[in-house]
């Protein structure tokens, strides 16, 4: 079978660390290629000289078997290849089709010198492509008002609509439902049969096993390999990934469970003039894991946030131990003992353009040791933010100088998860705790929440993982519609009556 893409001997440095190291491998026409490394091992910096967004220090990259210098995205589509990043780039209040033929507008001429945009000739072809590929969009919807999921297929149309041959996908399972993933799946099938070739960065090994040819396997920017899926059991690539063998997770013991830390009473939470949270009740106890499942969307985002201070309640009450924090600001709810890993890292968990130090204590800056008189001890700031750093794996090129931006998202959410378990709060709050981490590093987050359960500490889970839930969790409450549809024991509930509570079949 022809090579595609060929990369031979392909290095490159950022300060501090080698992202790629002297990378050879070879992709084939026609074949899903999965791409799979811890995070912060090379994965999407490798995909990315591939796009034109970085340029190799070293190395040589061959496009159907001719030499090439790949110097920006547009050049890169110019070649037929396309990506669709991890963040959408998209304009949140430009319609579907306008994102679609953005920069490649379909222009025509009025009188023979008037130019105007054939958006009804772009509207054709993108209905066209939505058929045949499966990639349902309503063209007119505005971007701002449809789901993730909808917005995935806009940036794949995106490629589509330049005639992309070779489709780059960093993680694009990393925040959609379970019903969702099974149809991006099909989709990347659907993308094969019809002779593209699809390249998939991943660190999620059953998705891998579902869709992918082969896969080349980076561990610290290095190339283990490139192994055939279907001769390698999910085991060994996750022992080829991280260098060493995996214990399988030991599920939470049944336990007494403490006094009661959270009780959440008939909270209703409105937002952009929708009532998102609607008459939600529960309680969350010492050495509990409450975890809340459901499909995106279905208020899980503003539950938490209203818990956590950051969007006001427009019913109900909020207590922790006993006192009623329901008006409560954010640093009062986190002096009182609320720790919070939000589900939108950058908008939220994160201030990017600040060095990891910073962020490290960022909850904290304002107290002793890290500030003495209102002057930053920069040395108490380095010392703290070490030791997370170490403690928690946090790979970074400068350590607790590196800018957040220049790291790796799941590296960027260990540093949360690293700060908010730090505060040693009553009540732990985890929104898609690991959200884009490795297969490694999503076990190390589990066993710290299950460290922290047995501790004696409260925690509320939100996952779109159903997997994960029914593995860390004690008591299971099902979201549908903003109401809570559901509360029992996790002992209690299969994997399919919980998405029948999902999904509304079961009320």
């Amino acid at each position: 079978m022809e090579n595609i893409v060929e990369m031979r001997g392909v290095t490159k440095r950022f300060p501090g660390v080698v992202a790629n190291d002297d990378i050879s491998l070879k992709i084939r026409r026609g074949e899903i290629f999965a791409l799979l490394g811890e995070n912060g091992a090379g994965k999407s910096t490798l995909m990315s000289m591939l796009f034109g967004l970085y340029e190799p220090d070293e190395g040589e990259i061959f496009i159907r078997g001719e030499r090439v210098r790949i110097t920006s995205p547009t050049f890169a589509a110019g070649l037929s290849i396309g990506m669709v990043h991890q963040h959408f780039r998209l304009v949140e209040n430009f319609t579907i089709a306008e994102n679609i033929v953005l920069g490649a507008e379909p222009v025509r001429r009025k009188l023979g010198f008037l130019p105007y945009v054939d958006m009804r000739a772009a509207g054709a072809k993108i209905a066209e492509l939505s058929r045949r590929y499966g990639l349902e969009v309503e063209p007119e919807a505005v971007i701002e008002d449809v789901g993730i999921s909808i917005r995935q297929r806009v940036e794949i149309l995106k490629m589509l609509y330049r005639e992309a041959e070779i489709l780059i996908f960093d993680e694009p399972t990393a925040m959609l439902a379970p019903q969702e993933i099974e149809y991006l799946l099909q989709i990347l099938k659907n993308l094969r049969e019809s002779g593209k070739t699809v390249i998939l960065i991943t660190h999620k090994l059953e998705e891998i096993k579902k869709t992918a040819d082969r896969c080349g396997i980076l561990s610290r920017g290095k190339l283990v390999g490139v192994y055939d899926v279907a001769e390698t059991s999910t085991d060994e690539m996750a022992s080829l990934m991280v260098g060493r063998e995996l214990a399988g997770e030991a599920a939470p013991e049944e336990h007494e469970f403490g006094a009661e830390v959270l009780r959440v009473e008939k909270l209703d939470v409105i937002r952009d003039r929708m009532k998102k949270v609607d008459g939600v009740s529960f309680s969350v106890r010492e050495g509990e894991i409450f975890a809340v499942a459901g499909v995106d969307g279905n208020g899980q985002t503003e539950l938490t946030d209203a818990i956590a201070g950051l969007l006001r309640s427009s019913g109900g009450a909020v207590t922790l131990g006993g006192e009623d924090l329901t008006r409560a600001d954010v640093r009062e709810r986190m002096e009182k003992g609320i720790s919070y890993v939000p589900e939108d890292r950058h908008g939220v968990g994160l201030l990017l353009d600040f060095t990891l130090g910073d962020n490290l204590t960022m909850r904290r800056y304002y107290e002793e040791p890290f500030s003495r008189r209102g002057i930053r001890d920069e040395r108490a700031i380095a010392e703290y933010a070490d030791r997370l750093i170490e403690r928690y794996d946090i790979r970074s090129g400068r350590g607790y100088s590196t800018v957040v931006r220049s790291m790796s998202g799941g590296n960027q959410q260990k540093a949360i998860v690293a700060r908010e378990i730090e505060l040693d709060s009553r009540l732990l709050i985890f929104v898609q705790p690991t959200r884009g981490l490795d297969i490694g590093a999503t076990r190390a987050i589990h066993e710290h929440i299950l460290n922290q359960r047995a501790a004696g500490k409260a925690i509320l889970l939100v996952s779109l993982e159903l997997e994960e839930i029914l593995a860390l969790a004690d008591t299971i409450g099902v979201m549908y519609g903003g109401r809570m549809n559901r509360v029992a024991a996790a002992r209690e509930l299969s994997i399919d009556e919980v998405g029948a509570y999902m999904t509304g079949v079961r009320q």
